[in-house]
């Protein structure tokens, strides 16, 4: 697997270049020999907004991997080459789940209270996984002191956290303790998808690597200025550190 991945610097982020099925291999194989990973997927906005996590970038069991065009975008104009693979929790969290030769426990954080109960469904009935722990991202979290000692006894191999960029990758670097092992992973609006409050974007849309706009198109106020301001910054920090 090793021999299929590479390291691509983008703005001095170290992020692997690797295909799903291989990522899957990899973490797998930490898991079962209860080595922690810590999955962060980066897109321009965490490129942006996550400039923190470089102090954490030497950690033998953090990994960043691509997620988006505008990486492609920025290997392609910095190194000659695109991605080997276009890796995103969406897609990349049930490939896991299929991968495993058995169900993994889940402990999943975030979204609210509805979204996140219908979440859960579909990760034990859609996609065959244990789901052995929740906490949404509003009350839940906001009165749960005891969510580290929770997360430790759930024995849990798979820790979803979905609260956004920047939140959820400061939020993963403050709690990892409460396991030794596990696989940790900020997957963003990844549950809004699975209890079906907000659509993928058509197979073609997905296909031409134009899903940033459908969303944009559903969401204008909010992301707009992600995929305007953000992207102009993120192309002039690559630049700058090329």
């Amino acid at each position: 697997m090793e021999a299929r991945a590479e390291i691509l610097s983008i703005s001095q982020f170290p992020v692997l270049s690797t295909t799903g099925d291989a990522l899957a291999e990899r973490l797998l194989g930490r898991l079962a020999r209860g080595e922690q990973t810590v999955l962060f997927y980066a897109n321009t906005n965490l490129v942006v907004k996550c400039r923190f996590l470089l102090d954490h970038v030497n950690d033998p069991g953090m990994l960043l991997v691509n997620d988006g065009i505008g990486l492609d975008i920025a290997a392609k104009l910095l190194h000659g080459k695109r991605f080997a693979d276009n890796l995103n929790g969406t897609d990349f969290t049930p490939l896991l789940f299929a991968r495993s030769a058995r169900p993994l426990k889940v402990f999943m954080v975030g979204g609210k209270p509805e979204i996140l109960a219908r979440a859960v469904a579909h990760v034990q009935q859609r996609l065959g996984q244990q789901v052995v722990g929740s906490c949404d991202g509003y009350d839940g979290l906001r009165t749960a002191a005891d969510i580290d000692q929770r997360i430790h006894a759930s024995g849990a191999d798979v820790v979803l956290v979905a609260m956004g960029n920047p939140i959820q990758e400061r939020w993963i670097l403050e709690h990892r303790t409460a396991l030794e092992g596990g696989i940790w992973m900020g997957v963003g609006a990844l549950f809004d998808f699975w209890a079906g409050d907000k659509p993928r974007a058509p197979r073609l849309m997905q296909r031409l690597r134009l899903e940033w706009l459908f969303r944009l198109s559903l969401e204008p106020r909010r992301l707009l200025r992600r995929y305007t301001w953000d992207i102009l910054v993120f192309l002039r920090m690559c630049l700058k550190y090329r």
